[in-house]
């Protein structure tokens, strides 16, 4: 069984106590049994250790056996190049995790000396990031990729998984900074299992020259790097706000595309700003710089799957898409169980998907 070292530093034993409308009311032995069960459930060993002592985290690091690392460095995570220095003599693959979004706070907290010694930073996920790192962690183990870049922006790249034709995977996030292509990770081993090819790409979001045109220019940008990797045809895949992108940039790409796939879609921007609900912000925000309420036209071969139980996302996104013209499949759960793999609609999902990759 492989074990994941994770380690917390300066003042993350405070947890519960410390500033709870930044890092929430649950405690450190809490978020550890959370990530030991977690862990379990994935097949792997969470080791854990706290200390507010720059020497002891180094010597955890460097003394470590475990075959991979998540680490919150606190505040040492802007000022220790003694723990990024510790990191990079380890040949043991890192991920930082912030529990606030770090680069949303007062400047000083922006930079990180240790981000560039770690293979991913997943920060302003609340303690759930840390499950995400674990996650992180396992699907790198868990098959061969190679990193394409396809833009000059560090997030214009993108993992391919081998197998047969080519799924360009979007990520949603609601065009957050804080989510990125690890999202959709799960969804590419699955599909690697399954004999696909797989490209998760990832993009500008909000906050670094994204939103619209960013976020959209770079998806379309991936897209027409997509016939540099597909053999013939691609499938193009995305969820929540990806789904958007997704089904915008189909049909004005170069690439041949022979199915859009949108999974929980935001597809009227205009309804999301109405309902006022947790997208709402954002898809105001998109559309005050002149984003398209829909993303038409529509391709013609438009697959969405939508749970009816989907609150972050209402169903009434797909039943405009099925009025446009789409195939909707309507789903017994809520917004993030379509992405799942061990979830049954996901299975739902797989069953279309992969017959129109192998088959044609």
């Amino acid at each position: 069984m492989r074990k994941i070292l994770v380690l917390n530093g300066p003042n993350l034993g405070m947890l519960g106590r410390r500033q709870p409308e930044v890092y929430g009311h649950g405690t450190l032995a809490e978020l550890v049994d959370d990530l030991v069960a977690f862990g379990g459930r994935l097949g792997v060993e969470i080791e854990h250790a706290q200390s507010d002592d720059e020497s002891e985290l180094i010597g955890r690091i460097l003394g470590t056996d475990a075959d991979g690392i998540v680490l919150n460095a606190g505040a040492l995570t802007h000022t220790s190049r003694a723990l990024a220095d510790a990191l990079r003599s380890v040949d043991v693959p890192a991920v930082e995790v912030h529990i606030s979004d770090i680069r949303a706070r007062e400047p000083w907290r922006a930079m990180s000396v240790i981000e560039d010694a770690c293979v991913a930073t997943i920060a302003g996920r609340g303690r759930l990031g840390y499950r995400d790192a674990v996650r992180h962690l396992v699907n790198r183990w868990s098959a061969p990729f190679e990193t394409v870049r396809y833009g000059p922006h560090p997030t214009n790249v993108g993992e391919v998984r081998p197998g047969q034709g080519l799924v360009v995977l979007v990520h949603g996030g609601v065009w957050r900074r804080s989510y990125g292509r690890d999202s959709l990770e799960s969804v590419a081993v699955d599909l690697h299992r399954r004999g696909v090819r797989t490209w998760n790409v990832g993009y500008r979001r909000l906050g670094e020259g994204g939103g619209w045109p960013g976020s959209a220019h770079d998806v379309l940008t991936a897209l027409d790097h997509a016939s540099r990797i597909a053999d013939g045809p691609v499938v193009v895949l995305g969820h929540s706000a990806g789904g958007y992108l997704a089904m915008w940039a189909a049909t004005r790409t170069a690439t041949p595309v022979s199915l859009v796939v949108a999974l929980s879609p935001i597809a009227d921007l205009e309804m999301a700003v109405a309902d006022t609900g947790e997208i709402a912000a954002e898809s105001a925000i998109l559309l005050e710089h002149g984003a398209p309420a829909r993303p038409s036209p529509l391709h013609p071969h438009t697959l969405a799957a939508h749970g009816t139980a989907d609150r972050l996302v209402p169903i009434g996104h797909s039943d405009a898409l099925e009025a446009a013209g789409a195939e909707v499949i309507r789903l017994d759960c809520g917004h993030f169980e379509p992405i799942d793999p061990a979830k049954q609609p996901w299975q739902e999902v797989a069953g279309r998907v992969v017959p129109a990759v192998l088959e044609g």
